[in-house]
């Protein structure tokens, strides 16, 4: 039964984006990934990973990609290829560029070029609200913490190293969090429309959910269907402006479907001579952009 109203279809797509894939049989999912992969050679094959695929197994999680990696190398090969190698990781909602290695000794070298900050790596993000500045750079530690509301839950958060003094506005270094990890993004606005914009981000470094840490909490622009970094103090779907949901035709209470507008767009990777990889938004993310008319820029 397929709705015949575009914005209900469209909805029935989003809510259906994250299980479809965690449904599949594992041999499916191999395929799929085996369908996006855009470039491989003897050390190294590169995907274009989708929406809702943890990359690990966890708790209630039926299908990862490191479970397939094993069926992944064989249709990529022969029937006696060794099981590809994660060399980092990307979140289960984030869409975009996947690098995994042939070798244990091509996971070690990629994964040290990642640690070692060699990699340069592109994100597009559709975000609420416009960034003041519109480029610019976000230094603020992030960590971990246990949010106290009723209905307990982890989240990562800003610990700044600095606040301004309510007598004067000050400036003051205040003493930093021993847990708490470094973490730089730079951000770049590519287009704004119907208040919201599209965003180039750069992570320089790779603490867990930085970019919508980054954004959520340090612009005060959350990417557009994150509705756990919305919210500080509760779990809660993202609250949209009044014109974004015009434009989107949706109304507030469906924007729990909204899935999480994060994509990583571009990679380079040094491995001999610097190697290029671009992957095209999802056709979930370029709808989104259509109907905001965020024009996206041209590569």
């Amino acid at each position: 039964q397929i709705p015949k109203d575009p914005t209900q279809r469209w909805l029935r797509e989003l809510a259906a984006l994250s299980q479809q894939l965690q449904q599949v049989h594992p041999n499916v999912l191999a395929k799929i990934l085996k369908q996006r992969t855009i470039y491989q050679n003897e050390e190294i094959v590169v995907t274009d990973k989708p929406y809702g695929i943890p990359v690990h197994g966890g708790p209630g999680i039926k299908n990862c990609i490191a479970d397939v990696l094993p069926i992944l190398a064989k249709m990529l090969e022969n029937m006696k290829a060794e099981p590809l190698h994660l060399c980092h990781r990307l979140d289960k909602e984030t869409t975009g560029v996947m690098v995994l290695a042939r070798s244990k000794e091509a996971a070690e070298k990629i994964r040290l070029l990642f640690k070692t900050r060699q990699v340069e790596k592109i994100y597009w993000a559709i975000v609420l609200g416009d960034p003041d500045p519109v480029e610019g750079v976000v230094e603020i530690p992030i960590v971990e913490k246990e949010v106290q509301s009723h209905q307990s839950h982890y989240k990562m958060t800003l610990a700044p190293n600095y606040r301004l003094r309510p007598e004067d506005g000050r400036v003051m270094r205040i003493r930093k969090n021993r847990n708490a990890e470094s973490a730089v993004t730079r951000f770049r606005r590519l287009a704004a429309a119907s208040a919201c914009s599209l965003l180039e981000l750069q992570p320089i470094t790779g603490v867990k959910h930085q970019i919508r840490v980054h954004l959520a909490y340090g612009l005060g622009c959350p990417i557009l269907g994150d509705h756990k970094y919305s919210h500080w103090s509760k779990l809660a779907p993202q609250k949209l402006p009044e014109l974004t949901l015009r434009k989107l035709k949706l109304e507030q209470s469906k924007a729990r479907h909204l899935p999480l507008h994060l994509h990583a767009h571009r990679l380079c990777l040094p491995l001999g001579q610097p190697l290029d990889f671009v992957c095209k938004p999802p056709l979930f993310f370029q709808k989104t952009l259509r109907k905001l008319e965020l024009d996206i820029p041209k590569d």
